[in-house]
């Protein structure tokens, strides 16, 4: 009789993984995930409008691989991402802001992926403002207990007629 009973209480629990059903434990690490996540996303936001270029650098992964909307096309190391805020910073030595807005995180084991729109005004040598809207994709992989972007992308949308970026994107 128990035999009966067991046989139809496994296909339900299989029937509820099938579902998408997931243990409390489950879902309560992927909520510390996403929050660590957020964590480093403010960390870089407030690194760059510190213009600190070491803390900016710590949310990368030592392997990381770049596209950036600036050229050159990309940048295959760590020592050239930095490179490149570094010339960013050179370019802009006034006062600078930036925001990370619509945030979207998607955790799966240690490997995350996330999209969002930074929104920053640099200023030049000169004091003029250059406001910029960009869309950033990464890819982050979490490492001895700690999230760190193994790969970005940086983007504008871009007018297929003209060739010209749109600076200033929206939806």
């Amino acid at each position: 009789m128990q035999k009966r009973v067991c046989f139809p209480a496994a296909i339900l629990v299989l029937l509820a993984v099938a579902a998408g059903a997931r243990p409390a434990i489950a879902q309560s690490k992927s909520a510390a995930d996403e929050a660590a996540i957020k964590a480093l996303y403010t960390q870089w936001n407030d690194a760059f409008n510190k213009k600190d270029v070491d803390a900016v650098m710590a949310v990368y992964a030592p392997d990381v691989f770049v596209f950036d909307a600036i050229p050159p096309r990309e940048y295959p190391s760590w020592d050239a991402y930095k490179k490149d805020w570094q010339g960013l910073l050179t370019t802009f030595p006034g006062p600078l802001t930036s925001s990370v807005s619509e945030l979207s995180i998607a955790v799966a084991g240690p490997v995350a992926y996330t999209h969002f729109i930074d929104d920053t005004t640099m200023t030049d040598k000169d004091g003029v403002q250059h406001r910029l809207v960009v869309r950033t994709t990464d890819v982050l992989r979490k490492s001895h207990g700690k999230w760190l972007i193994v790969q970005e992308h940086v983007s504008f949308p871009v007018d297929p007629t003209t060739g010209k970026a749109d600076l200033l994107s929206t939806p």
